[in-house]
């Protein structure tokens, strides 16, 4: 296994995702005799980094890898949880967190504290050794930067009395929201307090999701990256057609998998690469793909690029913004193109996510089609159709 020097610690470089694990035939829970199985092979394996959820498996998660980690000694492993601020509602002075949608209850808090003793308690720990904010993007910047929540102030606490050994935070968001939640910390004289950070990055959100901008953006602050969706839940390893047979006239003998991690291999500031792997098959290849580096070659990151042309059409925004100046009803053009190009892969609940975000009468479907924009275009992109199609993607 590779492991991964972070502060005074060594981490292995594949890290367990607890969110996919073998369920009960009526699938309402954690089958614990066969994913206790898995979590014995990643310990032989090598592997040190489990990571849970407050809603994974509709609260199960937490519970299961609490109990199943109690086989081994405690500074053998490293257990990674998040408070769920993408699950809270605060308003008129009431927080609540909203799970129903999960298969779990949901009710009002008397603080963010409210949480983080229940994940202590389900998962039988007395600290976690990774803490994280769950998912800091455009739909929960507000909770988590509200002064009256005081969510990092609390954390914080948490870490100076020994309940959390390092600090971080998720996120499905953009680039730009990142960067200025960093710069809101940074300003409240807390701008070390991100420690790492976990965001989606495969070769295919590279560009579909802006993800190489997030991670030079991270780099450059010198905040290491923990990575989520290494192979697009699976997809990056059921591809059809001129992909596959890109990639497999190349390396015959690779898995399509093995590629999305090797590209991930390739880049110096990953520092742990999350897989929710369901199966002992993919455990054990996992596994055996981080038993040794293999980064890509020059020659295969260029081949990864045509392999992504061929897996999705991108709309050629450059975000000059010269459009905006021309949309009588002021959509944010270069954002909603940009969601658009993903969309056109697939309809990733993050794209939804985004547009609620965005608030009513920003959406695609309020392009009036008036053409304004496109005399503006420097790539003479017809906006108000890729628009119109746009919204009917997400019909």
């Amino acid at each position: 296994m590779i492991y991964t020097k972070f502060k005074d610690i060594e981490i292995s470089r594949l890290g367990y995702g607890i969110m996919r694990m073998p369920k009960k035939g009526d699938g309402s829970a954690i089958d614990d005799a066969a994913a206790m199985k898995l979590v014995q092979c990643a310990i032989d394996g090598g592997i040190n980094y489990f990571d849970t959820g407050y809603f994974y498996h509709s609260g199960d998660s937490e519970r299961f890898i609490g109990q199943a980690l109690r086989n081994f000694p405690r500074d053998s492993y490293y257990l990674s949880n998040k408070m769920p601020g993408n699950m809270m509602t605060y308003k008129d002075g009431e927080l609540r967190i909203e799970v129903s949608g999960f298969g779990m209850e949901s009710k009002t808090l008397s603080g963010v504290g409210d949480v983080f003793e229940y994940q202590l308690s389900l998962c039988g720990a007395d600290y976690f050794d990774f803490y994280m904010l769950h998912n800091v993007a455009e739909t929960t910047y507000d909770i988590y930067t509200s002064e009256e929540l005081a969510v990092v102030d609390y954390l914080l606490e948490q870490k100076k009395a020994g309940r959390i050994k390092y600090l971080g935070f998720s996120s499905h968001g953009r680039a730009d929201t990142i960067e200025a939640f960093l710069d809101y910390l940074k300003a409240r004289g807390q701008g070390d307090a991100m420690e790492f950070c976990m965001i989606q990055l495969n070769y295919l959100d590279w560009t579909l999701q802006d993800a190489g901008k997030k991670y030079e953006l991270l780099t450059k602050r010198g905040i290491p990256v923990w990575v989520m969706e290494p192979v697009r839940g699976g997809k990056l390893a059921e591809l059809k057609g001129a992909a596959a047979n890109m990639l497999q006239a190349a390396r015959p003998q690779d898995s399509q998998a093995s590629w999305a991690f090797r590209h991930l291999q390739s880049l110096g500031n990953v520092a742990v690469v999350l897989s929710g792997m369901s199966n002992i098959e993919q455990l054990e290849e996992n596994i055996a793909l981080f038993s040794k580096a293999d980064p890509l070659t020059p020659d295969e990151v260029g081949l990864l690029n045509r392999v992504v042309e061929a897996l999705a059409k991108f709309v050629p925004c450059t975000s000059c913004q010269y459009c905006i100046a021309g949309c009588p009803v002021g959509l944010g053009i270069p954002v909603l193109l940009s969601m658009y190009n993903e969309a056109e892969y697939d309809v990733f609940w993050t794209i939804r996510a985004a547009l609620r975000a965005l608030g009513e009468g920003k959406q695609p479907k309020d392009c009036t089609a008036c053409g304004m924009c496109n005399p503006l275009c420097p790539q003479n992109i017809d906006i108000p159709a890729a628009l119109k199609k746009f919204d009917e993607l997400l019909s």
